[in-house]
Order: structure tokens, then sequence, then C-alpha cells
């Protein structure tokens, strides 16, 4: 082939091609792998918490009342939103992860399983808010 002929074929196009031999490519699946992590992590630090408050009642129960009663503000109140969300959340996923794992057809549909963990989170959450906020604020 001559370098004339050569020069008129056009060169193959660039294409972007996603990371291969990652199931997440920075969609639902990365964002349900950060949320979980960061709602394990907040789990984690709560059930630390839990224990060292917990465990005051063997030094000082006088010392354990008082922390209990840091626990009955309305800050804290919001914050127990806050935990039920986050364990809530990480629940579902992970279930929605195991499928993705032992199930065939589970990296396939692995998008649609998300949108229905978040689903059945809201609804979930739904159920729980309005009560929570109605005991925080005293409307039972």
């Amino acid at each position: 082939m001559s370098t004339q002929a050569a020069a008129k074929i056009p060169a193959p196009k660039k294409r972007l091609t996603r990371p291969v031999g990652t199931l997440y490519r920075g969609r639902e699946g990365m964002w349900s792998w950060v949320l979980h992590r960061i709602t394990g992590v907040a789990i984690f630090f709560f059930l630390l918490v839990h224990i060292m408050d917990t465990s005051l009642v063997m030094l000082t129960p006088e010392g354990y009342n008082a922390v209990i009663g840091t626990y009955k503000t309305p800050i804290m109140g919001l914050g127990e939103i806050g935990l039920v969300a986050a364990i809530g959340l990480h629940a579902l996923n992970g279930l929605r992860i195991i499928a993705i794992d032992f199930l065939t057809i589970g990296p396939r549909i692995q998008r649609l399983m998300f949108w229905i963990a978040i689903g059945l989170w809201l609804v979930l959450l739904v159920g729980f808010v309005p009560r929570q906020i109605m005991h925080i604020f005293g409307g039972e």
C-alpha cells in the first residue's frame, strides 16, 4: 500500500472505556458502595459509644444517669432518626450485595435492586420518622 493510500484511511476513533473487571462503574453501584461504607462506619462508632456509656453503670450509676439524661434532648432524638436511617440503609444494601454475589442474575439487575432497596428504605423511614418526631417534641 502506498503512503498516499494509507493517508486516506481514517484513524480509528478512540472510545472512552470503563475499567475492566469492576462491577461498580460510577453510577448506582458506586453510590451504594459509598453509602454502605459511610453507614457502616457511623454504626460502628454508635456501637462504640453505646458500649462505653452502658459500661458506666458498673463504674458510677450517677454518671450513667447523667449520660442517659443527655440522650433525652431533641438533638439526640434527631440523631436517633439518623441512626435508624443508617441502619436501615446499611441492612437493605447488605441484602442487595448478598443477592448480587449469590444470584446468577444479580450483577445484571444490580441497578434495579439498588432502587428497590432505596424505595423500601424510604417506605420504612416514612413509617418511623413522623412517630419519632412526635416523640421528640412531645406530640404523643
